[in-house]
């Protein structure tokens, strides 16, 4: 069954004006299921046009009226999550059995925790700062938001993006990754049933739709979650009118295991962060410094793991011991296999290396050992399931090499001695450090970095924050 994809604008489905369509490949097995629309200018026009409207209203409602919008629309995905499970399967390949249960209810829950911060938004107490006058400050919504949004998560990063945003009173123009956006078109069904028409806008497209969005006048703030090269073009598309900009990019997060560390947990744990969805997470653990004393029993642990995480690939449908998916589309395929080619002379591919089958986008969960820190598999993310071993010699070292990227999204620490976890915790430049894990996260933490990584945070109460501007009122008393 082929399926047809529509913008929705105005809290309609509605065709684009471009007449122009982009396939829709299943990555399980590399086949066109569907269309969606490229849309151009015009149709970015329109949906902007829409939320423009609408803000003057939604800028206005109480807290309160948008914390029950929220709710419902929560108790809406979750009685539509089956539908959204099955579509998020096939527009990603990922194992249904796994986004019921590892993505669905930290979105549900997610989408609460931002209905009832909504309600309690934060500022300086109201005062008598200069003699005859009262000065209170107003936290307010920025306007009409500009968003795009990845295929590695399309329906959280979604959410993450539209909610924060819609419940700090402000109405979005959405545009998802071309190759994922079926459930942005979904969710955005689900949630017209309790909001006003236009404040929430998707339109679908590839880069000149993305680059269409963020250069509109209309907004005055844009977010992406995408590439470090497509930050980089967002910021200097929105500079040129001064927009406030909200950048998640990429990652390169240094898992770092000292020597008294438990080996099979570690391995364990960390072979379920760096393989979870193919790889294709900004945070994913897919560098590890290891201290050269534990070296080699603790890759081969770590080879052991990989060699044990089943693809999807030739398993019957349903297989709940299958759970690493294959990569999004065939560039990403080309991308991530292109890189067995830059193993040095030093390294090596311990395990797996290859692509799995010829249909669909497959690649073996891959551990490649012996790389040094200025190698380039040791400083770019790859973004596939793939991870890489090099070595430290001491806690001043291993906290050296960490910092040694470009990126600053997230980290993690494996080590018994409490005191060590703490100092070192401190000392890694990433906006996230996990000890003795890696990769949860909960909606009232929040989530983001620097650097290459760009900066703002998604989740929690600064997540919402991100989304409001502040305005002084001063009021003579004479």
């Amino acid at each position: 069954m082929t399926i047809t994809v529509q913008n929705f604008i105005n809290g309609e489905l509605v065709d684009s004006s471009s007449g122009q369509t982009l396939p829709l490949v299943d990555p399980s097995s590399g086949e066109t299921y569907g269309t969606a629309p490229n849309s151009n200018e015009r149709d970015v026009d329109i949906a902007y046009a829409a939320a423009d409207k609408a803000f003057a209203d939604w800028k206005r409602s109480t807290p309160a009226a948008r914390q029950k919008a929220l709710l419902d629309f929560a108790d809406d995905v979750e009685k539509h999550a089956d539908d959204l499970v099955a579509a998020e399967g096939r527009n990603t390949g990922k194992p249904d059995h796994v986004t019921k249960v590892e993505e669905v209810p930290p979105m549900v829950d997610q989408i609460r925790f931002f209905a009832g911060a909504a309600r309690v938004l934060e500022g300086k107490s109201a005062g008598e700062y200069m003699e005859g006058h009262t000065s209170w400050i107003r936290r307010e919504p920025i306007g009409v938001i500009g968003q795009v949004t990845p295929w590695n998560y399309p329906m959280m990063m979604a959410l993450w993006k539209f909610v924060p945003a819609i419940a700090a009173g402000n109405s979005v123009v959405l545009k998802p990754s071309d190759t994922t956006p079926v459930t942005t078109v979904m969710l955005a069904e689900i949630a017209a049933r309790h909001l006003p028409p236009g404040v929430l806008n998707i339109v679908t497209g590839d880069r000149e739709t993305g680059a269409a969005v963020v250069a509109h006048p209309t907004p005055q703030m844009v977010s992406i979650t995408g590439s470090v090269a497509a930050g980089r073009a967002v910021a200097a598309s929105a500079g040129e009118r001064l927009k406030r900009t909200h950048l998640e990019l990429g990652g390169k997060a240094p898992v770092i295991v000292f020597a008294d560390a438990d080996i099979a947990a570690a391995a364990e744990g960390i072979a379920v962060a760096g393989f979870f969805n193919a790889g294709q997470d900004c945070t994913a653990a897919t560098r590890v410094l290891v201290h050269a004393s534990i070296a080699r029993d603790f890759t081969a642990a770590l080879a052991e793991r990989a060699g044990e995480a089943l693809t999807t690939h030739g398993r019957p449908a349903g297989d709940k011991d299958a759970w690493v998916s294959p990569v999004n589309n065939a560039i990403q395929l080309e991308r991530v296999l292109s890189t067995f080619d830059r193993v040095p002379t030093h390294g090596e591919i311990v395990t797996g290396g290859e692509r799995q089958g010829d249909s669909g986008f497959y690649i073996a969960p891959t551990v490649i050992g012996g790389l040094r820190q200025d190698d380039w598999l040791s400083q770019n993310e790859i973004f596939g399931p793939v991870i890489t071993v090099q070595t430290f010699d001491d806690d001043q070292q291993a906290i050296d090499f960490a910092n040694g990227v470009d990126y600053g999204l997230a980290s993690s620490v494996w080590t018994k001695d409490v005191t060590r976890a703490l100092n070192v915790s401190n000392a890694l430049d990433f906006g996230c450090v996990w000890i003795n894990t890696h990769i949860p996260l909960v909606a009232e933490m929040p989530h983001g970095g620097w650097k290459g990584t760009g900066h703002g945070k998604d989740l929690s109460a600064y997540g919402l924050e991100e989304y409001t501007r502040l305005k002084h009122v001063m009021a003579s008393l004479g």
